[in-house]
């Protein structure tokens, strides 16, 4: 069950954007907008369900009837995913597929601007953009190889077991961090075509990602044991992109004194 705030502030959007639709026809009304039972015949719910949700009472939304609801009252993406929030359900079609085209300009921007290793990556955690000084760092993702996607090279290449001291305690939390995005790509069939596929190849995988480990992607020291460069010290700092938050920027920052 919502929490009554939460409940009351679902209401007030809802019944913003209905008065804010024009009736079919061009009659004058002394009240604005859309009537409950019009936006109802629109949105193929019962009246006394969407008077409900007006009202701030206690209801159960399903997603298939807040998706019709957002229709019916013509809601942005971004309005779409606030009344989501607020009815405290995932919404499958609103959210963001693996397929997700070209990285937010604002990214390209930000990994362009400066010289320190910077890289981006999409929903499922593939490179979609980075400098070539993470080019230099990340020998065998980031080189000019085929395979982009992070959690294939932690796993699955040789390359980063040498890079990344402490490999395994690093491997477990990268994937602790990934399965706390899972709880938003989880509906997206690429996101269990990667899973499965690492689970196949990597047994320490399929043992890991069965812990169940969740962790927030936390910035910190880290440190690399590159082939050529020797040992390197970063401080790893993350952010998302506010029209794009299912992506992020990282930005490895070299460690003073490092």
């Amino acid at each position: 069950m919502l929490e009554t705030d939460r409940r009351k502030l679902l209401g007030a959007f809802v019944r913003a954007h209905r008065e804010r639709l024009r009736p079919e026809g061009s009659g004058r009304r002394r009240t604005p907008g859309l009537r409950r039972e019009e936006l109802a015949a629109r949105a193929g719910i019962s009246p006394t369900w969407c008077a409900w949700i007006e009202q701030g009472r206690a209801v159960q939304a399903s997603p298939e009837a807040l998706g019709r609801l957002a229709s019916a009252l013509a809601l942005t993406p971004p309005e779409r995913a606030y009344l989501f929030d607020l009815a405290g359900r995932i919404d499958a079609v609103g959210s963001a597929s693996s397929e997700a085209g070209e990285p937010p300009a604002s990214l390209q921007a930000a990994v362009r601007a400066t010289a320190f290793p910077a890289y981006a990556l999409d929903p499922l955690w593939n490179a979609c953009c980075w400098n070539d000084a993470a080019a230099t760092l990340f020998r065998g993702w980031l080189d000019g190889r085929t395979e982009r996607n992070l959690l294939r090279f932690v796993f699955l290449d040789p390359a980063a077991r040498t890079l990344i001291p402490e490999w395994e305690e690093r491997s477990r939390r990268l994937l602790a961090e990934f399965r706390a995005d899972y709880g938003h790509t989880f509906r997206d069939t690429g996101v269990h075509v990667l899973i499965d596929a690492l689970a196949r190849e990597s047994s320490f995988f399929s043992e890991a990602w069965k812990a169940q480990d969740v962790m927030h992607r936390a910035g910190g020291r880290r440190v690399f044991l590159h082939p050529e460069l020797g040992t390197l010290r970063y401080v790893q700092h993350s952010f998302s992109p506010s029209e794009r938050p299912d992506h992020k920027l990282v930005l490895l920052v070299p460690e003073e004194g490092g």
